[in-house]
């Protein structure tokens, strides 16, 4: 259970030290709008599990449709936006076209998000 109670300073006194460091590693506007549309992506459930079950596999849209018992065209529609986002890519194989994760970092964001939300 989670304490509601947020606890604050008993002296007002700022610690410029501190301040200074955060101020000179401050983001940039693009950057915060970056990330928080990366968030938002993130924050789909259906995504997050094209995402994780790309983690362990290239796969094709119809695979996904049966893996997450959709439509192909949901599917589709999701595989767009992560496109879009440079989440996944595809290569064609054929009449195939096979997606998987764009690059490491995803990986990385994937695996870090559930060790956070697996640690007690």
């Amino acid at each position: 259970m989670v304490d509601d109670n947020i606890e604050l300073c008993d002296e007002n006194e700022t610690h410029q030290q501190e301040i200074d460091n955060v101020l000179n590693h401050k983001l940039d506007d693009t950057t915060i709008s970056e990330l928080t549309d990366l968030f938002k992506i993130l924050g789909d459930p259906t995504r997050i599990k094209i995402l994780y079950s790309l983690s362990l596999d290239e796969l094709c849209v119809c695979d996904i449709a049966e893996i997450l018992n959709m439509s192909q065209s949901a599917i589709s529609h999701q595989l767009r936006t992560l496109r879009a986002a440079r989440l996944v890519k595809f290569r064609k194989a054929g009449k195939s076209v096979f997606y998987s994760l764009n690059d490491e970092h995803i990986l990385t964001l994937l695996r870090q998000g559930l060790e956070h939300v697996g640690h007690n």
